[in-house]
């Protein structure tokens, strides 16, 4: 992945900045610049439950920082995450 994403516009800055700023939300970004991994096994390498995780990733979806999609798994539907971008440019001019 090599997407780079630009931003210039200072609500959707402001928003990316706030999406940034929690410890566990941006260690969650780290975690998945190398690969996809649903929510189960981020709560469980985070050492968080599984509905904050998923609260987290909702933040971080909405900031644009990250994609998301449904797969079959074992009992149920689970949500495979993976970032978007790997780049992130802020214009502030």
């Amino acid at each position: 992945m090599t997407e780079t994403l630009e931003l210039s516009e200072e609500k959707v800055i402001i928003a990316l900045a706030k999406a940034l700023s929690s410890p566990t939300r941006f260690n969650i970004v780290k975690l998945l610049l190398d690969k996809e991994m649903d929510i189960s096994s981020i709560a469980k390498k985070m050492k968080q439950t599984e509905a904050n995780t998923s609260a987290q990733i909702k933040y971080l979806e909405r900031a644009g920082v990250l994609d998301s999609r449904y797969e079959p798994g074992a009992h149920g539907v689970r949500k495979v995450c993976k970032t978007k971008v790997n780049k992130i440019i802020l214009n502030i001019l």
